[in-house]
């Protein structure tokens, strides 16, 4: 963090955007400051494209003005139900509101506005360090006003709410999500009388939309360490509002002198470890690709493998989140072998779906993605616990197709055992299943896995419709590829599919 005096400020705001505002809001005869989140950034050093303006007076009126100043660089957008405005400039966007006080009934979200003052509209707002406003009036330009001192939770890493954090969090519940969020991104901690706030208030919460909820919790995911924000969200009784599946891992039961591990920080480590490691692939994959030296064709490779892991950031951290789910619903005694969770990978996939409809998330690919690696990530464990044969690898990279390398980084980041020894046998065995899989991709086996003859050919074959007997002359040829006791060519598979037909009866169609 850095301290900055009114000057200071003055000269970060030394932009063209923020004086041609200055004119406009003089021109008009209204106070206006840029407030919450643009200047909380800029003491925190935090590179930040969305400004906020409150005016004391008609926000529109200066977004408007604003925009014919600009001309046809500038686009504007006017939301009049809600008083706001929005200028859109270059790579800028700069949100025009009314100085407003607000006030809420019990049941909604939704406030009574009125028109108010600069201090009215500072006690709306949610923590102190998003309550910050700067002068932007060409006399006072680059002023802070800090009515509840802010910059001092700032500088000591405290999120606090400016009045009272019950009415706070009961007016607008939403706020409790915000609270952890802002939390776990920028590593700060909840004050002690707002904590307790969030505890007495969570009931709340369940006036709130699903997709807001899942906004914020999207952005918790996606922070550095999201395990802070998780534990958080449990101790404050907010988690087993949105995930009591994951809650209920919160458990360590004992018998007979054996326990198992506490599955829910267990997840939360295996979270960070998914998210370190992200952090560690896209650095080195940024790194070779400023290599002036590098194959172009290499080079797009890289760019591919860097396209593929964005686009799916956010959903390895939901399946690291996943991952065990099922474990609470597969625990059982074994007096041999202690506590189990058979099937558990099984279980938790199956349970994905439904998670996912009531947390308002996607139910498309990226759905579809998670519940494949759920099920999935024990299946590299068991490789690697046992031979790393050529068949299983071969089934392993089948099934997980082009999110291979995903299934793998989630399963290295499941091995969080105490025992060293344990932890790196595992690692060590994963590093050979990862050269077996680049052995495998070498040789293009993901094209030849998949049986030269099909379903269509094999129906018209044998004079068949869709059907039992044409599913299981399918899977006999997969798995003679897959194990690599029939090449997957023509000749040789047709004699494997003829002895197979002739088994369940089947005969070739008369031509």
């Amino acid at each position: 963090m850095r301290m900055l005096s009114d000057d200071e400020l003055a000269m970060l705001l030394d932009k063209k955007i923020f004086h041609t505002i200055s004119e406009v809001a003089d021109g008009l005869g209204v106070e206006c400051y840029v407030v919450g989140g643009y200047v909380r950034d800029l003491f925190l050093e935090r590179p930040s494209n969305d400004i906020d303006v409150v005016v004391v007076g008609s926000g529109i009126d200066v977004a408007q003005t604003l925009k014919n100043r600009l001309g046809r660089a500038a686009h504007l957008s006017v939301f009049r139900n809600f008083g706001t405005a929005q200028v859109k400039y270059h790579d800028t966007e700069v949100e025009f509101v009314g100085a407003r006080k607000e006030s809420y009934s019990h049941d909604s979200r939704k406030p009574h506005v009125e028109d108010g003052t600069l201090e009215d509209d500072q006690n709306r707002r949610d923590f102190t360090i998003n309550a910050l406003a700067v002068c932007l009036n060409a006399d006072r330009f680059g002023e802070l006003v800090d009515p509840f001192d802010g910059l001092a939770d700032l500088e000591d890493g405290i999120i606090r709410t400016p009045l009272d954090p019950d009415i706070t969090f009961s007016d607008d519940p939403l706020r409790m999500m915000r609270c952890v969020r802002f939390a776990t991104q920028l590593k700060f901690y909840i004050e002690d009388e707002t904590f307790d706030a969030l505890t007495r208030n969570a009931e709340r919460l369940k006036i709130i939309s699903g997709e807001r909820i899942e906004e914020e919790l999207n952005k918790i995911i996606l922070a550095d360490q999201p395990s802070r924000g998780f534990v958080d969200l449990h101790r404050a009784g907010l988690l087993t509002l949105i995930l009591p599946e994951l809650t209920v891992l919160d458990n360590v039961e004992t018998r007979k002198g054996r326990a198992h591990k506490n599955n829910f920080y267990h997840t939360l480590e295996v979270l960070d470890n998914v998210c370190r490691r992200q952090d560690e692939r896209r650095s080195y994959l940024v790194e070779k690709l400023q290599d002036k030296d590098a194959d172009e064709k290499q080079k797009e490779e890289w760019k591919a493998d860097l396209q593929h892991l964005d686009d799916h950031r956010l959903w390895l951290r939901w399946a690291a989140l996943m991952h065990d789910v099922g474990k609470a619903k597969c625990k059982r005694w074994d007096d041999v072998q202690g506590w189990t969770f058979h099937n558990h990978n099984y279980v938790g996939a199956k349970m994905v779906p439904a998670i996912f409809r009531r947390m308002k998330l996607p139910m498309d690919m990226k759905m579809k993605y998670v519940q494949k690696l759920v099920d999935l990530h024990m299946r590299p464990i068991v490789i690697a616990d046992e031979e790393v044969t050529d068949s299983a690898v071969r089934r392993l990279v089948n099934d997980a197709g082009d999110d291979i390398d995903d299934l793998m980084m989630l399963c290295e980041a499941d091995i969080t055992s105490k025992n060293s020894q344990r932890k790196q046998r595992f690692l060590e065995n994963f590093r050979m299943v990862r050269e077996k899989i680049t052995d495998l991709k070498e040789k293009d086996y993901k094209r030849l896995l998949q049986p030269c003859i099909d379903g269509n050919e094999i129906m018209e074959m044998f004079d068949l419709k869709p059907s039992r007997e044409v599913g299981q002359l399918k899977q006999a040829l997969k798995q003679a590829v897959l194990d690599n006791t029939v090449p997957n060519e023509r000749e040789p598979l047709m004699a494997l599919l003829q002895e197979k037909a002739k088994a369940l009866g089947l005969k070739t169609k008369q031509v």
